[in-house]
């Protein structure tokens, strides 16, 4: 089918896009190319560039390559309304996040895997590899990792304008417009829209500002447009915490072992605040080993990836309590494993997502105000972008009425994991008082992405595309549909 559109494109873009192009300025165009997406051997799948301005306030400026899969369903008797899915982070790639080949929603639809720009494939890529450096250089000689982070940031931000890269065109405000323009080049009327973290509340802002094409909503853990998730990171951090403290008293076998675990955990990383611990680390390929100091953070990072991690967060209890008798070697080796051989510095992208639309809208004082009710992760930063970063990055914030929540008929289905140390829960019920046709699904015992990650999942998320506004039911104990 892609084939056939884009042989079409030109004739479309006459009738089409010739009055689109007047009021814009520009005409987004479609490039071949070969594909990074692997679907089934038995789904024909084409890859193409969407071809659109790098900043549509300047039409007749620099233009970047927007990469895309669209995968056919097998149905003979399919619907014209394809689904589209885009990744969250912001930075993650869209063309690897999704096996598609066994997924419902193929069952009767096309499915477009849309990568954002300035993410991995997407021409250009906005790669800090700057970043990684500076927080190696940090650990290996003992310097302060957030000031090393910063200057690493500094020099990216300049190797990236060196380039010619307007760093302010990286946002939410392009990423809506570009999905629309992706569909107004295939010749689309009708889409369903699938975000997860990021691009759920960046699915929210195509449906806000481009209503009239859009069938429905699919949010994954989503993270809405009016929340400043910096203002409750560590809040939302605490909660999921919190509620595997409560699983534990209620659960666990071992009583004692893990009795008063809760305060325990508070009284411990309270009262190692700012101290210094130190660890020889062998770095892979080296001969001699280096001492490295650690602290807080880095402990409080090992405890948040556990948290993450769908059979790590059952370890939890005996992590923390191996962390608060002292033993922090064979964890901290683990951290600095992924620091060393892991990391791949941070995506400019994202710092240019996070830094005109979260950061530029954030209480500063706020921010802090969670440090000073939870004290025991003071200074933590759950996100990898913070403040200062975004001090040092200077871009635009994105339009003020992006930000602003906005009322929608327009069918959703919402999907929470009720251990998600990220989007918590609460944001399904924010999103669903002005979206009054959304359907919510808490799913008790997962963390972030629970819909596009599990069979249980991908079902729900068949039904609801069948018939949008039938009423979600579930059998399960731990997924509660209301």
């Amino acid at each position: 089918m892609l084939k056939s559109l884009i042989l079409i494109v030109p004739l479309i873009l006459v009738t089409v896009c010739f009055s689109s192009a007047q009021q814009k300025g520009y005409t987004p165009k479609i490039e071949p190319c070969t594909c990074w997406l692997k679907a089934d051997s038995n789904l024909k799948t084409t890859c193409a560039y969407l071809i659109v301005p790098e900043n549509r306030s300047k039409p007749n400026g620099k233009t970047i390559k927007l990469p895309f899969a669209y995968v056919e369903s097998s149905n003979p008797n399919k619907h014209k309304d394809p689904v589209l899915y885009t990744a969250g982070g912001p930075g993650a790639s869209s063309l690897r996040g999704v096996r598609i080949h066994y997924r419902a929603l193929m069952k009767n639809r096309d499915y477009i895997a849309f990568e954002q720009r300035g993410t991995e494939h997407a021409l250009p890529c906005l790669k800090c590899n700057e970043v990684d450096a500076a927080i190696k250089k940090a650990y290996r000689n003992n310097l302060l990792v957030d000031s090393m982070t910063l200057e690493g940031i500094k020099q990216c931000r300049k190797n990236l304008l060196a380039q010619g890269i307007d760093l302010s065109a990286y946002n939410t405000d392009e990423n809506a417009a570009d999905i629309e323009d992706l569909r107004i080049a295939l010749h689309i009327d009708s889409l369903n829209l699938i975000g997860i973290s990021y691009s759920g509340g960046l699915m929210m802002a195509v449906l806000h500002k481009y209503p009239q094409h859009i069938r429905s909503l699919i949010l994954d853990s989503a993270l809405p447009e009016f929340v400043n998730i910096d203002e409750e990171e560590l809040t939302n951090f605490n909660e999921a915490l919190n509620q595997v403290f409560t699983n534990c008293e209620a659960d666990s076998s071992d009583k004692v072992k893990y009795s008063n675990l809760k305060q325990l955990f508070h009284g411990y990383f309270t009262s190692i605040g700012s101290k210094s611990f130190y660890i020889n680390y062998l770095e892979k390929g080296t001969t001699d080993s280096i001492h490295v100091k650690y602290g807080r953070n880095e402990l409080l990072s090992v405890l948040h990836g556990y948290m993450e991690g769908h059979d790590q967060i059952k370890e939890v209890p005996n992590l923390l309590t191996e962390m608060i008798s002292g033993n922090h070697k064979a964890y901290i080796k683990a951290y600095l494993d992924g620091v060393f051989n892991g990391y791949a510095g941070e995506s400019g992208m994202r710092m240019s997502v996070y830094c005109s639309d979260k950061m530029a809208y954030a209480n500063k004082n706020t921010i802090y105000q969670q440090e000073q009710i939870q004290p025991y992760m003071a200074g933590f930063h759950v996100n990898d972008v913070y403040l200062p970063m975004c001090t040092c990055w200077q871009v635009a914030s994105i339009a003020v009425e992006t930000k602003k929540p906005f009322y929608s008929n327009t069918p959703a289905l919402l999907s929470a994991g009720g251990m998600d140390d990220a989007c918590r829960p609460i944001y399904n019920d924010m999103i669903h008082h002005y979206m009054p046709n959304s359907q919510r699904l808490l799913f008790t015992d997962r963390q972030h992405g629970p819909l596009l990650n599990s069979y249980e999942g991908d079902a729900f998320i068949g039904k609801f595309l069948d018939d949008p506004y039938k009423k979600i039911a579930s059998d399960k104990k731990n997924i509660i549909a209301y």
